[in-house]
């Protein structure tokens, strides 16, 4: 199975920033199973977000939610980015 752009970038932040390594990331790997204590893994969320230049809405993705696994996460991040560029999509037809 090939892995997306999404869940790719996703996998370097965690092995970059956060020293996870890549042998325990998969697109089916728990965000609890990452290692990372609470404060590690929110921070690990604000650096995704800020990677896409998005916010994900916590009732999108709670990371303290039991389960959400990083497929979970992509694809939160490519409907939220669907989201916002339609939402930007008439300004600039406007414009």
């Amino acid at each position: 199975m090939s892995s997306s752009p999404t869940f790719n970038s996703i996998a370097t932040i965690l092995e970059t920033d956060f020293r996870v390594a890549r042998a325990n990331i998969a697109p089916a790997t728990a965000l609890s199973d990452l290692g990372l204590d609470s404060l590690a893994l929110m921070e690990f969320v604000f650096a995704v977000e800020d990677a896409f230049h998005l916010r994900i809405p916590e009732d999108r993705l709670d990371p303290r939610e039991a389960g959400i696994t990083l497929q979970r996460l992509c694809e939160v991040i490519d409907a939220e980015g669907e989201a916002a560029a339609a939402r930007s999509e008439p300004m600039a037809a406007a414009a």
